[in-house]
């Protein structure tokens, strides 16, 4: 009976959602991690055998995990499904991780086979909150709980959130800049700054990163010590989007002293059309790719922010592992934080972790954390680069 009502629930959702377009987001929103060498083929299934836990005791259940997309982003089939798969194989948890591959019809049918065949705990990250919120309905009406991984879905009933401290990675971006503009004296100048915000139209990380940057420079608009130039959200994180709304935003303000950028693909959109007019300001990133990384060296980006996905993903796992032990204090105790979701009223049990901002004077930190290796970052005219940046 429980079965056959989430299935009949699912396919009424993945009969609605196959008339929407399929939209998807790199990150962390603005999420996306650089390449990792731990990575694996993207969309397959995953499955371990359920051995002894390394907590010493027996445990039983499956973890379903649906992560988005292949192509917005190469975290998660480079970073994030094999992180997973290794933290639960190392519970002894059997998993069942796969790749909806930008389509909200496919992420409907993988959960709601998932959920069929029996899975303890979904872990989801959809790329459209309204999908995520279908899939958590019909799923807590099977009993099945849900953490929300990366993307919250607001206005949902997932159980837990995880992510990174978003508004506050804004407001790293923000802070950043003005060091950066202080930096190469520019900031006396009373520069102007051009924003490009991530895909607010589908991600609340994006939300999340606009208001943390709003906090730092809003002041120094009022205060005049900035200036505030055209501002635009991507739609859909879409990189050819950013390139033709930062054209125009440049048209507008020629004489753009900074850019604050959502992520490195926004960035490197911007970038390619200040290259165009020989123009080098500091340019703001997130993600920590190995363009955003290579860009910094060069002078073309003054800063990224990574978010080191092995902490997230070994979070979650965790908090899903405590689950399906049926450890809701250590689950609780995890996830000590909170997010307030304004479309229900209720505050979701979070974990949220804290990103870091890259400069060029501290890049090997990202090689040191394994996201990329210095042979991928050091190559042809970076090699130099590198040596000067002490890598």
């Amino acid at each position: 009976m429980r079965k056959t009502g989430l299935s009949i629930a699912l396919l009424g959702v993945a009969s609605a959602l196959a008339l929407s377009a399929c939209s998807s987001s790199s990150g962390g929103g603005g999420g996306s991690s650089s390449s990792s060498a731990a990575g694996n083929g993207g969309g397959a299934s995953s499955s371990s055998a359920g051995a002894s836990s390394s907590s010493g005791g027996s445990v039983s259940g499956k973890v379903g995990v649906i992560l988005p997309d292949t192509t917005t982003s190469n975290r998660y089939t480079q970073y994030d499904q094999p992180l997973l798969k290794k933290a639960f194989d190392a519970a002894g948890i059997q998993s069942d991780i796969q790749n909806a591959h930008g389509s909200n019809s496919n992420f409907v049918s993988i959960a709601q086979t998932m959920v069929s065949q029996g899975v303890k705990v979904l872990l989801i990250d959809p790329a459209d909150p309204a999908t995520g919120i279908s899939v958590e309905k019909a799923a807590g009406a099977a009993g099945v709980p849900v953490i929300d991984y990366d993307r919250v879905n607001l206005g949902g009933s997932a159980q837990y959130y995880v992510s990174f401290d978003n508004e506050k990675v804004g407001e790293q971006q923000a802070s950043g800049l003005v060091q950066c503009l202080k930096q190469d004296g520019s900031y006396s100048k009373k520069p102007s700054i051009i924003e490009m915000n991530g895909g607010t139209d589908i991600d609340n990380n994006a939300v999340l990163f606009k208001a943390g940057a709003h906090k730092i420079l809003d002041p120094l608009y009022k205060s005049g010590a900035l200036k505030k130039g055209p501002e635009t959200d991507v739609k859909g994180w879409d990189n050819t989007v950013a390139a033709t709304d930062f054209q125009q935003a440049f048209t507008q303000d020629p004489k753009v002293g900074g850019v604050l950028a959502a992520n490195d693909g926004i960035a490197a959109a911007s970038i390619s059309t200040l290259k165009q007019h020989q123009i080098q300001v500091p340019v703001t990133g997130q993600d920590a790719t190995l363009q955003g990384l290579q860009y910094i060296l060069s002078g073309d980006q003054c800063l990224t922010v990574f978010k080191d996905v092995r902490k997230e993903a070994n979070a979650a796992a965790q908090l899903a592992i405590d689950m399906i032990k049926g450890d809701k204090s250590a689950a609780n105790k995890l996830a000590s934080g909170s997010l307030h979701d304004p479309k229900n009223g209720r505050n979701i049990p979070s974990l949220l972790l804290k990103a870091q901002t890259i400069f060029k004077s501290n890049v090997k930190d990202v090689i040191t954390a394994g996201a990329v290796t210095k042979a991928q970052l050091c190559t042809g005219k970076y090699a130099s680069l590198c040596s000067k940046a002490g890598i």
